[in-house]
């Protein structure tokens, strides 16, 4: 007897967290490409902003690309912890690339704020609440009596 994925495996936490981030990044690419348009792919100006965070094109394509890997990762426990490692190494970097840039137009090519620091911070904070979300024992749904 076959049993269908949805009785045999249900989503964790962690995976449902992924896609979320990776929707909303990819919503935010987006939406980002509706302030900016195409002109100005590295300009640092902090004018083109959407809900405080300042963007720009190539700011946005990071955004899709980011977005799109969440979307990409999101269907297994194993590669959602993978998506979260991503995160955490790439928005990592990205916070300390942008307490150097964010005083700095001729390296700021990202266009990155104080705003975008803080997201940053907390892209890698849920980074790691998916990396590090708890394993599932195989086969096993809840903690049962002890047998002995």
């Amino acid at each position: 007897m076959t049993q269908s994925l949805s009785t045999t495996q249900t989503r964790a936490p962690h995976q449902w967290l992924a896609l979320t981030i990776g929707v909303v990044y990819l919503l935010v690419g987006v939406a980002g490409f509706l302030v900016t348009g195409f002109d100005g792919f590295a300009e640092h100006d902090h004018d083109q902003t959407l809900l405080g965070f300042a963007v720009n094109p190539l700011h946005n394509i990071v955004h899709l690309l980011i977005g799109l890997l969440g979307v990409a990762l999101w269907s297994s426990p194993g590669r959602a912890r993978t998506f979260g490692w991503l995160l955490v190494v790439g928005y990592g970097a990205a916070f300390v690339y942008g307490l150097i840039a964010v005083n700095n137009p001729d390296i700021n090519i990202l266009n990155i704020n104080a705003a975008d620091n803080w997201l940053h911070i907390l892209s890698v904070l849920a980074g790691l609440v998916i990396a590090l979300w708890p394993r599932r024992r195989a086969g096993t749904t809840s903690p049962g009596p002890r047998q002995v």
